[in-house]
């Protein structure tokens, strides 16, 4: 089965910038898409052979995730029941027989973290809804995790030490996600690589000298790591600030 993630950065606008080529030629059984930035009614986009889920944010013009499926769900959530999480349309859950499929689109800390006290508050949250499901069958989870893990996750690690992203705070949530149960798909065949990333800034000409940054994952339980078949990182394809990313499981 093929997984693919994009944070599409306003889905009207991405599909004026080649969204529907991209997403016929990637030809994914799930197509997962955050910061869609919609509200329903907004755009008739549909796909033969797919269901379409959508979480729209209460507030227009932010946020919102969606996932296109070739694979009928045994049941759909949206949000994590939690309502101080749950205005923004940043989680929708997937029932599948074998596993559930999660989509992210994890809360920015914002310039100055003025955010950062909120996103350390979903972290924990969002972990213990992940592993309430991991509990049930295994998980595969998707999105704008708003993260880089490690100093070769981004171009410009020193400078960024501090900044939204890349503080110890929030890499520390991250690397308690991986240790209560998940691995990080994209390593798991590419320890060690370096150069590759998934979002860019679109300001100094960051994506045309690569300054960017990996925020942008599948993590899968630990469980389903023998299932795994590959992991990439779909750099050439254009449309929004991020590219999607992919993973494979026989």
């Amino acid at each position: 089965m093929k997984f693919i993630s994009w944070n599409v950065n306003g889905l009207r606008a991405c599909c004026e910038k080649g969204f529907t080529e991209a997403f016929k030629a990637l030809d994914a059984d799930f197509f997962c898409l955050q910061e869609t930035k919609m509200q329903a009614g907004q755009l008739d986009l549909e796909f033969e052979g797919y269901r379409s889920y959508w979480n729209y944010a209460e507030k227009k013009g932010y946020s919102g995730t969606a996932i296109f499926s070739r694979h009928e769900p045994l049941g759909v959530t949206y949000g994590m029941g939690l309502e101080e999480h749950d205005k923004e349309g940043r989680v929708i859950t997937l029932e599948m027989p074998d596993f559930y499929l999660v989509t992210v689109y994890t809360p920015n800390s914002q310039d100055g973290l003025r955010r950062l006290d909120y996103r350390m508050t979903w972290e924990d949250d969002f972990r213990a809804y992940l592993l309430r499901l991991d509990a049930q069958k295994p998980v595969i989870v998707c999105g704008d995790l708003n993260v880089a893990h490690r100093e070769i996750d981004l171009k410009n690690p020193k400078s960024n030490r501090k900044n939204a992203g890349f503080t110890d705070e929030e890499r520390a949530k991250f690397g308690t996600l991986l240790e209560s149960g998940f691995t990080d798909t994209f390593r798991f065949f590419y320890p060690d690589q370096e150069g590759i990333y998934s979002w860019w800034s679109y300001r100094f000409r960051a994506r045309e000298k690569n300054a960017g940054w990996r925020i942008d994952y599948f993590l899968v339980s630990r469980r389903l790591e023998s299932q795994l078949k590959g992991a990439s990182i779909h750099t050439e394809i254009f449309g929004s600030d991020h590219c999607p990313v992919e993973v494979d499981l026989f």
